[in-house]
């Protein structure tokens, strides 16, 4: 294997076709630049110039090897500060997995943001449930997740929340109390309920119940869907009203509207926490860029 520091001499011995003028150049004695360039020569095979009292000329074999040698300090280099680049952040790839909702207002701001900041690093989104994220994390396919509350300890995994969103109420446009600004959960004790799967989320799915104990009734779940679009589709349909994360609300649907649950004394338990999740033995450098513009783009999601 040959040295990068004689293919730097080599190159400046070739340039400047004076071993006295390459060895100022390269900050170094001529003796030991010459020894260099006969070491490497013997390396090769082949002499790589040809020498006498007034001239040094390179051979066809320095010739073509100059090329060879030029190609591969320019590759060299340009490996070591991509190499830089990625281990600073700057550069490489991050892998983001989020749920759904998020993509109506809190994770375009995040993105535009984080492009903006960092423009040569690749962002791969990816929906997921939050038990998908946390699959997706700690088998190392994501490196950073978008969630809600898994509802499970998960100790290879760092939790940090960032957000927050209130929970509304969907009802179809004609429910006896779609035109009502604030919705009481107990007059809603006897509606069917649709709702997304506890194993895709337990936290979520956890905490909709909670909300419905707290105001002394046990849902009735008739429907069960994993996308939050479907959800609200079947809402619209008739087929029952959904408990939903207030990001929802974004945009007209037909045969559906979104109303505030009255407090009643429920207080914080009315709020949905957006988690940031990764690994904790899992490097990626981005990451800590990404987390920074999410913790400005957090707060109270409406």
């Amino acid at each position: 294997m040959i040295e990068i520091r004689l293919l730097r001499q080599f190159i400046a011995v070739a340039e400047e076709l004076h071993f006295h003028r390459a060895a100022e150049r390269l900050h170094m004695a001529q003796p030991p630049l010459s020894q260099a360039i006969r070491r490497l020569e013997s390396e090769i095979g082949a002499p790589l110039f040809i020498r006498n009292n007034r001239n040094v000329a390179l051979t066809p074999a320095g010739i073509s090897f100059l090329d060879t040698a030029r190609i591969m300090l320019e590759t060299l280099e340009t490996g070591v500060e991509q190499a830089r680049r990625i281990a600073s952040g700057t550069s490489g790839s991050l892998k983001v997995v989020f749920v759904g909702t998020l993509h109506f207002n809190f994770l375009p701001k995040v993105v535009q943001a984080f492009r903006s900041s960092l423009p040569d690093v690749e962002l791969m989104l990816r929906e997921g449930t939050t038990a998908e994220q946390v699959s997706a994390l700690k088998a190392g396919q994501a490196d950073i997740g978008l969630m809600r509350r898994p509802g499970i300890a998960v100790p290879e995994l760092v939790f940090e929340r960032i957000a927050r969103e209130e929970i509304m109420v969907a009802l179809p446009e004609d429910h006896a109390q779609a035109a009502e600004e604030r919705v009481s959960l107990a007059g809603l004790a006897q509606d069917n309920f649709i709702v997304t799967p506890r194993s895709e989320g337990m936290g979520f799915y956890d905490q909709m119940i909670a909300l419905c104990n707290a105001a002394g009734f046990s849902p009735r779940i008739v429907q069960e869907a994993r996308q939050i679009e479907t959800i609200a589709g079947l809402v619209a349909g008739g087929l029952g009203i959904a408990l939903v994360p207030a990001s929802v609300s974004h945009g007209r649907r037909e045969g559906i509207v979104f109303r505030h649950i009255a407090a009643e004394g429920m207080g914080d338990a009315l709020f949905l926490d957006v988690l940031a999740a990764w690994h904790a033995s899992k490097s990626a450098p981005a990451r800590a860029k990404f987390l920074e513009i999410a913790r400005q783009a957090g707060g109270l999601i409406s």
